[in-house]
């Protein structure tokens, strides 16, 4: 249906009353507001209101920091805030190119700006104060004004290097020599001491850089770029998750998703203008040819035995769509070694595979009990049918491996996942239970469809805690909120989840256009949503997220993140509950809190972090910050001697004995990058305070 509403519009597009082609900005605007009105779960009207969302929105996202514009240009661009909508129903977009026009020449003024106030020392012992917060800065007045904020934005970059050059160069006077028997080199011994006057000089050189740097990416910015944001800004004025993504963006996002792409499979990174390697992915392409190493620069590309193209000085996020390409291709990179040499080598592109992205699993061994732990970091898929792996297959796998380690309990960690897969929510949800309704899911219009486990089997149905956070979205507040409806197993974590409760499709754009508009593709993708789920209780997480019956201090309660903090987000309501039927083991809820809160009252982990979170809720809104060294000084010590604090109490706890299965460990043989990857994954797991009061809840029920 929404590909022939597209279709529709392609062609009622491409008629023109004047005889003449379409723009590509004209077709790609009128697209997708024809897909928005017709295939969006709450499509708004296209009126002043909108035009009114799509202004302010857009003028955050062009200067949310306010430092670039002018209160005089504020005023000039406010003529357009009930004439977007009319620019859009005609295709033009008047208020696009005069922001755009203004912001170019306010981008060259602060460029001289920035310039001209490095190149003066600044006085740290005057009093003054910055304010941090963009919400509570206004726009200059005049160009004196803005001259000032820069003045003091500049000051504080400098003094934050000042200060994290002063904690240098403690450290290294602290620091013992490497030896104390053998007379000590000039090398080892303590370097020069700087002088606050050198600091100074050195901490104003790299903010210069910074700076020159943020803006020559700034320069680089083109039409296509500002099209996409426009683009962008009035999909995410439906909701925060209806988004435009311009053809390279998409590839990222299936990226995130399914954990593969096709490449080289090498990490890169813009440093000094150079396109860098920073490392190599573990059995990729790059890998297996062996010629690119990391530290080598990528100066020139070419695609097989075409033309080089020179990506030196290139933003990162095009040299990168040079480079990737289809499995099976090839490209030619000229590199400069670190010794200065020079190379061509010749890749064959290939899929790579992003191992951390997938489920992982471990055992704890915890005073005589054996416990399992599975990591899934998304719910990823294979979205688009090309042999890739399901996050519901591969937990399943990990569940197994598990049974055979014979744990008497599962931790299941959600924490920072944002989701993913819907039908792999729901295939996971299948893997506890025996059968029946899962989520229910419901478009603008109609009843609810109900999504259900049909496998009677269970591959799992001992004791089950799953971990979330405020970072937990989506899908992962589809399985909690099943796991938690079903009485199945015990939710922990902080106050509640994230609350995205809303269901997205994909849409690519160039699959509507005819071939007529073959000449101005690609257009890129609409990620739309169009239906909402409902827990099988008929509250949805929309809004609110899942609260946890077992609440934990959480390090990153005090931060407004979430659902409700976005731009436009639709809101909670709730339908008509499903038929089901609780677990029969269901835990006892009341009784295992009971024994969480009298440990974690007990415990000097859990009191130093809830402390540490009270302390930052209350500085959260102290947003100003002293310009004068000896104050801002004093402040970072107390806030490094809290964390030195909480640090302190956190290593001084017995670590718990985690290790990854044997069964991978003799699947990896011999591959030390592989294996001292799975060495990685446990480490920091050793002393999560959270993780071990989720194996404490778990050992109560065993």
């Amino acid at each position: 249906m929404l590909l022939a509403v597209f279709v529709l519009a392609s062609y009622k597009l491409y008629r023109r009353n004047d005889g003449n082609s379409p723009q590509k900005d004209e077709v790609l605007i009128k697209a997708m507001l024809q897909g928005l009105s017709a295939a969006h779960y709450q499509p708004e009207r296209i009126d002043d209101a909108f035009s009114k969302r799509v202004f302010d929105l857009y003028l955050k996202r062009l200067d949310g920091s306010k430092k670039f514009l002018l209160q005089t240009d504020v005023a000039q661009l406010s003529q357009y805030q009930k004439e977007i909508d009319d620019e859009v129903q005609r295709g033009t977009h008047e208020f696009l190119d005069k922001s755009t026009l203004i912001m170019s020449q306010r981008v060259k003024d602060v460029q001289g700006l920035y310039r001209e106030i490095l190149a003066q020392p600044f006085d740290f012992t005057t009093e003054e104060t910055f304010e941090t917060e963009p919400d509570k800065a206004t726009f200059a007045a005049n160009a004196a004004a803005q001259r000032e904020e820069w003045r003091k934005f500049l000051k504080y970059q400098t003094l934050v290097r000042v200060s994290e050059m002063m904690d240098e160069q403690t450290k290294k006077k602290d620091k013992p020599l490497a030896s104390t028997t053998a007379t000590p080199s000039a090398a080892t011994t303590s370097e020069p001491t700087r002088t606050p006057a050198q600091m100074e000089a050195e901490a104003r050189k790299r903010v210069l850089k910074y700076f020159d740097d943020y803006f020559k990416d700034l320069s680089q910015t083109d039409a296509n770029d500002r099209l996409a944001t426009y683009a962008n800004v009035i999909a995410n004025t439906y909701d925060p998750h209806t988004e435009y993504f311009a053809p390279r963006d998409k590839d990222n996002f299936d990226i995130a998703m399914t954990g593969r792409f096709e490449g080289i499979g090498a990490t890169l990174q813009e440093k000094d203008g150079q396109i860098k390697v920073a490392d190599i992915v573990p059995g990729s392409a790059s890998y297996r040819q062996g010629g690119l190493k990391a530290g080598d620069a990528i100066i020139r590309v070419a695609q097989g035995a075409e033309e080089p193209v020179s990506v030196e000085g290139w933003r990162l996020d095009k040299a990168i769509g040079l480079i990737r390409g289809k499995k099976g291709t090839e490209v030619r990179l000229t590199v400069r070694k670190p010794d200065n040499s020079t190379k061509v080598i010749p890749i064959i592109r290939d899929v790579v595979v992003i191992e951390e992205t997938y489920a992982q699993s471990a055992t704890i061994n915890e005073n005589g009990k054996k416990l399992g732990y599975i990591k899934l970091p998304n719910f990823y898929a294979d979205f688009n049918d090309n042999g890739g792996r399901s996050s519901a297959a591969d937990v399943k796998k990990e569940l197994e491996k598990l049974k055979q380690e014979n744990v008497q309990g599962v931790v299941l960690d959600l924490r920072f996942n944002g989701g993913g897969s819907l039908q792999d929510a729901v295939e996971m949800a299948g893997l506890f239970i025996d059968s029946g309704p899962v989520v229910q899911v419901r478009g603008g219009q109609g009843a609810a469809t109900i999504l259900n486990d049909r496998d009677p089997r269970v591959q799992y149905g001992g004791p089950l805690v799953i971990l979330v956070n405020k970072y937990s979205a989506s899908a992962s507040e589809i399985l909690a909120a099943a796991i938690q409806d079903y009485k199945r197993g015990v939710i922990m974590g902080s106050a509640s989840t994230y609350g995205k409760g809303t269901v997205q499709r994909i849409f690519d754009l160039d699959d509507a256009m005819p071939a007529e508009f073959n000449a101005i593709k690609p257009f890129g993708s609409l990620k739309l949503t169009t239906q909402k789920f409902y827990r099988i209780n008929g509250g949805s997480t929309q809004f609110k997220g899942v609260i946890p019956d077992i609440i934990l201090p959480d390090a990153y309660s005090y931060l407004d993140q979430g659902e409700k903090e976005t731009d436009y987000p639709l809101k909670w309501d709730e339908i008509t509950p499903a038929k089901y039927r609780s677990w029969n083991g269901a835990p006892a809820i009341d009784k295992l809190r009971q024994a969480s809160t009298a440990r974690v009252n007990a415990s000097p982990s859990f009191k130093q972090l809830s402390d540490m979170v009270q302390r930052m809720v209350k500085r959260k809104d102290d947003t100003k910050v002293s310009l004068k060294l000896a104050n801002y000084r004093t402040e970072q010590v107390q806030a490094k001697t809290e964390a030195d604090k909480y640090e302190a109490i956190q290593n001084a706890a017995q670590p718990m004995t985690i290790a990854p299965l044997a069964f991978d460990l003799r699947q990896l043989g011999s591959d030390t990058i592989k294996v001292n990857r799975t060495s990685r994954f446990v480490k920091p797991l050793k002393k999560d305070i959270t993780l071990r009061e989720a194996v404490a809840v778990l050992k109560d029920q065993i």
